[in-house]
């Protein structure tokens, strides 16, 4: 069972930069299809960014050119970073992992996902 843990939300100004941190533990993720997801408030579940374990990327629309995600597998973690931060990028940040890449729109979705860390952009 994979425990998925995130960090490195908070508050920030419109333009800055955030760099979210997911650590996984209880299983090595190393050859786990990875992502990041976000939820507002009020609205739908939206798919950020895939990571595969052969480096293959799939960005979402909302997310080109300005999130990059990336993986440290000796450290069971994947990263974020989230730059030219907008007031409507404020949401909840969550990670997720799969020995399959899934879809965000079609459950079941990622196996396994965090509770998410607050991103706030003013």
């Amino acid at each position: 069972h994979v425990q998925l843990v995130e960090s490195g939300g908070g508050s920030v100004q419109a333009g800055g930069s955030l760099r979210l941190s997911c650590v996984a533990s209880g299983y090595s993720i190393r050859n786990y299809c990875v992502g990041w997801f976000r939820q507002a408030p009020g609205k739908e579940r939206e798919g950020l960014v895939v990571l595969d374990s052969d480096g293959y990327t799939n960005t979402e629309d909302s997310a080109k050119g300005r999130f990059t995600v990336s993986r440290d597998n000796d450290k069971n973690t994947f990263y974020l970073q989230m730059n030219s931060l907008k007031p409507e990028d404020t949401a909840m940040y969550h990670c997720a992992a799969d020995p399959v890449c899934r879809r965000w729109d079609i459950e079941p979705g990622f196996s396994y996902r965090g509770q998410g860390t607050q991103v706030t952009v003013s």
